[in-house]
């Protein structure tokens, strides 16, 4: 997985993973990361060092999505890009 950085509009980070030799593009929410800050944002860092501590269920996540099934919660809010959609 890959992270290309905070989408402003979405307050989500993009991501990519490839899924079936396929690179799929992801919004992951920064909201997953909230209890970092309770009340507030996290700083870029410390989502970073989130997702990182995450891979594996971000990954997972974005591998069902992408083959139409469904996320467990709470990774169920990560979407897939248009381009990216079974």
């Amino acid at each position: 997985m890959q992270v290309h950085g905070r989408d402003i509009e979405t307050e989500c980070y993009r991501v990519t993973h490839v899924v079936d030799g396929r690179e799929v593009t992801a919004l992951v929410p920064e909201r997953l990361a909230a209890d970092l800050r309770p009340g507030g944002r996290p700083s870029h860092q410390e989502a970073y060092v989130w997702m990182a501590g995450h891979k594996d269920k971000i990954e997972t996540a974005i591998t069902r999505l992408a083959r139409g099934q469904s996320a467990k919660p709470p990774f169920d809010t990560i979407t897939l890009l248009p381009s990216s959609c079974p």
